[in-house]
């Protein structure tokens, strides 16, 4: 029997966690039948339980990606870009990066994205695999976002007699509300963010 080339392997791997992705972004994690995305990739079950054994299994896949993703995006600012403001890093990666997954997804609704990510973290609740996975990425961010944090503190632009590691997990705090406020309430806040971010990191003590 000839030998399936790894290509092959991975191309089908690929198109099943697209077609999951497409559907959960769609319809929600629960709301999601197996069946479903056989639909949507037009396999048979054969085929996707070859690659995964179930719901549960294709849920942690796609959400580990997604945040990978999510987590290069930011990587590739940090370390390829010159020093900007901060607001414009934050913000702008960040919408980038949002807008970039949900055509990866297949979606036009530009909260599709985000609402997968708000069902990624009520999953990880009950998920003990995915909270260990989200775990492990937001502990990745914090020292990438370290490095960055230093960086402004080093120009002058922080205030350095705070803790880098507070600086970065409040900067992570206001990532998750931005996600928050595109995937309920439809706000695209990424300027009005951007501003509030530029009138905290250089407001001025008074005299």
């Amino acid at each position: 029997m000839a030998r399936v080339p790894q290509s092959h392997l991975d191309a089908r791997r690929r198109q099943i966690l697209d077609g999951a992705k497409r559907s959960f972004t769609r319809n929600g994690f629960h709301a999601t039948s197996m069946q479903d995305v056989l639909t949507e990739t037009g396999l048979s079950a054969g085929a996707v339980y070859r690659y995964f054994r179930g719901k549960d299994e294709l849920i942690e896949a796609v959400a580990s990606e997604a945040f990978a993703d999510v987590s290069a995006a930011f990587e590739t600012a940090v370390h390829g870009a010159p020093l900007r403001p901060l607001h414009e890093v934050l913000t702008g990666v960040l919408d980038a990066a949002l807008r970039e997954q949900g055509e990866k997804a297949g979606a036009t609704d530009p909260q599709a994205f985000p609402r997968l990510v708000i069902q990624v973290w009520g999953e990880a609740a009950r998920n003990e695999p995915l909270r260990k996975t989200l775990s492990d990425g937001y502990s990745r961010m914090r020292g990438i976002w370290g490095e960055l944090i230093k960086d402004y503190q080093e120009a002058g632009q922080l205030r350095t007699d705070v803790p880098t590691d507070h600086i970065v997990r409040t900067l992570l705090a206001v990532i998750q509300g931005f996600i928050i406020q595109r995937a309920l309430f439809n706000e695209d806040a990424g300027e009005v963010i951007g501003d509030g971010l530029r009138a905290l990191t250089t407001m001025q003590a008074k005299e």
